[in-house]
């Protein structure tokens, strides 16, 4: 199984990061390699909310990425699947809050299946390229 994890401490209450994080229209802001997002079905930031994005494949080729919001626990708890595109990876955001500052934990795990299990490393590095990024969601979210 392809998994990769990170967290980081944002200066930030929880509903705060939480309500960014929620918002997939947001994703343009933190991640480089999304170029357009919009909301497909659903109320944003709730759970069976579909989100269609595009991102940057391999040498530089558009892909899709679509996902699904699974869990949607303001404050606390922000899950996903992925329902389009090559890779199909689960993922959650966990965040913790002490004296306004809150910690948010990214995980990103896979279940490589057929021909995809031969590529189970290079899938773990990219996923491992993605949850390095929450550098740039402290940076978005403090940035106001």
């Amino acid at each position: 199984m392809a998994h990769a994890e990170n967290e980081i401490t944002i200066d930030r209450s929880a509903a705060e990061v939480y309500a960014f994080l929620a918002d997939g229209l947001n994703n343009t802001k933190w991640r480089p390699g999304v170029k357009d997002i919009a909301l497909a079905s659903g109320a944003a930031g709730a759970e069976g909310a579909v989100y269609s994005q595009t991102l940057t494949g391999p040498r530089g080729r558009p892909i899709q990425g679509d996902y699904r919001i699974t869990t949607a626990d303001p404050g606390k708890t922000l899950a996903f699947q992925v329902i389009a595109g090559p890779a199909r990876p689960e993922g959650s955001y966990r965040l913790t809050e002490d004296n306004g500052r809150t910690t948010v934990h990214f995980t990103l795990d896979l279940k490589p299946a057929g021909l995809m299990k031969v590529l189970d490393g290079l899938i773990t590095k990219t996923m491992q390229s993605e949850v390095a990024q929450l550098s740039s969601l402290k940076s978005a979210v403090e940035a106001g």
